[in-house]
């Protein structure tokens, strides 16, 4: 009797589990015919506008929640987006790159207000100066609405607005990687995506049939940028030298990479100073920290090559130089109105038809990054990017011997090199911070892996601190070989 009671009970369980699994199964039927029934049915309900915007947010809502869940992915994927992300004509030069990067940035401040209901950033040197910036830009725009010149107004609102957002997607590409990248391999894989699409970029002025494919492929904005050459060089130049444990193979590569980008700026385009002489300042730097000896003798011949190099420049280019020093010389009149704290984003370039160059009441530019900065958040501003330059070049000599063999310190020294050929392109133009009226957000996609590079030095000194480079690092995804 207990025996039938029991089979009788498993056969009443079985049938149950039966019927549970019939319904879920009817139900997912249910579900998948009536999502295809709908995607089906709305190009019929709606119209092909709305259709496109229903699809967009469809796929927007689906990236949105995989980057709040990865935002590593969303990094990674802005790094390449930079390169070829198509840019359509939008309102004040904005392009998708940027707009992208802002949505980063608003997911970032999202997750911290709802999720952790705390505003916070990743404690460390280099960023103090940078948000010590975004402030002095801010308190910039508030004097710039000030008449500071009776016969003539300033740019904008909007334009000063837009002016002030390039300072902070400069310092958000910074600190949301400084923030967000807790694995070294995260880092390995943007480095190696940027190298890889850039020299394939690079290809193609030097590779027969390469350049109708590049050329179609990758956005003039990008490659246009001093920065997308001098970070190249950099960091294909570093880990070839530094990087003791990529297979021979690989770091004869690199070597390649930065021979041909080198030989692309240098020799085919000779013209444009700012595609060569920044990855050559990078590639000095490099090879000084590779050896002291090597060091002292670039220091001691250091003078002549400068020379040479600054008179080749001059002399190719003679009118383009002799204007530029004039520019300079009337902004740093404009700018003893107020040159603690400038005359506010963009603001200037409004004001230097009241100072005639060269017999012409036009408005111009400077083309010099650091007349820029003192022109736009006076001496305060210029002092906050001198104070970023050393804090962040001392947080790289602190860590170039204290991270493990192989990438993350090779990362390091190619962060150096980096940094000084992002200081010597200042001087040529605009780079870092594009100036709105020049080189603007259309050039600023090319700025944005550099930025993002920088913020990458931080975010490995945090992998340090809390003990993780060893196993966050124990795996190359695209080129580690081990040879030891």
């Amino acid at each position: 009797m207990a025996e039938f009671y029991i089979q009788r009970r498993w056969q009443l369980l079985v049938h149950k589990l039966l019927t549970i699994v019939q319904i879920v199964w009817v139900q997912r039927v249910l579900i998948v015919t009536a999502v295809l029934l709908f995607s089906l049915a709305l190009p019929f309900v709606l119209s092909r506008t709305l259709l496109l915007l229903v699809i967009g947010l469809i796929l927007g809502l689906t990236a949105v929640i995989i980057f709040l869940y990865r935002p590593q992915l969303g990094l990674l994927l802005l790094v390449a987006a930079s390169l070829v992300l198509p840019s359509p004509d939008l309102p004040g030069g904005l392009n998708l790159t940027v707009l992208f990067l802002l949505l980063l940035i608003g997911l970032w401040f999202m997750e911290m207000f709802v999720a952790q209901r705390n505003i916070w950033v990743v404690r460390s040197r280099p960023v103090k100066p940078l948000l010590v910036l975004l402030l002095v830009v801010l308190i910039s725009l508030l004097f710039g609405q000030l008449p500071w010149f009776r016969h003539a107004q300033p740019a904008p609102l909007e334009t000063q607005i837009g002016g002030m957002l390039i300072f902070i997607c400069a310092v958000g590409a910074f600190l949301l990687t400084a923030q967000q990248i807790r694995e070294l391999y995260w880092l390995q894989w943007m480095t190696w995506i940027y190298i890889a699409m850039s020299a394939f970029f690079v290809a193609g002025w030097v590779v027969p049939g390469v350049g109708p494919i590049s050329s179609r492929l990758f956005h003039i904005g990008a490659i246009s940028n001093s920065l997308f050459w001098t970070w190249l060089v950099a960091l294909a130049f570093g880990q070839a030298v530094f990087n003791n444990k990529l297979n021979p193979f690989w770091r004869l590569v690199l070597l390649g990479i930065t021979a041909m980008t080198l030989f692309v700026g240098f020799v085919l385009n000779n013209e444009w100073k700012s595609g060569y002489l920044p990855p050559l300042a990078a590639v000095a730097v490099i090879l000084a920290l590779r050896s002291w000896r090597l060091g002292l003798i670039m220091l001691l011949i250091a003078p002549i090559g400068a020379y040479f190099l600054t008179s080749q420049a001059i002399a190719t280019d003679d009118y383009s130089y002799g204007t530029r020093v004039d520019a300079w010389i009337i902004v740093f009149e404009i700018i003893k109105v107020n040159p603690i704290l400038g005359l506010g984003p963009a603001n200037y370039y409004w004001y230097t038809p009241l100072f005639p160059i060269r017999g012409w009441a036009v408005s111009f530019n400077s083309h010099n990054q650091y007349v820029d900065i003192i022109a736009q958040t006076g001496l305060v501003g210029m002092l906050c990017v001198i104070w970023f330059a050393i804090e962040q070049g001392l947080l790289g000599w602190r860590l170039k011997d204290r991270v493990p063999d192989g990438f993350a310190r090779a990362y390091v020294y190619c962060v150096l090199g980096g940094l000084v050929g992002t200081l010597v392109a200042g001087t040529l133009a605009d780079w870092f911070f594009p100036f709105v009226y020049n080189i603007g957000y259309y050039g600023f996609r090319g700025a944005i892996p550099a930025w993002i590079f920088l913020g990458g030095l931080v975010s490995l000194e945090q992998m340090y601190a809390s003990n993780s480079v060893e196993t966050a690092g124990s795996s190359n995804p695209v080129l580690h070989t081990s040879t030891t």
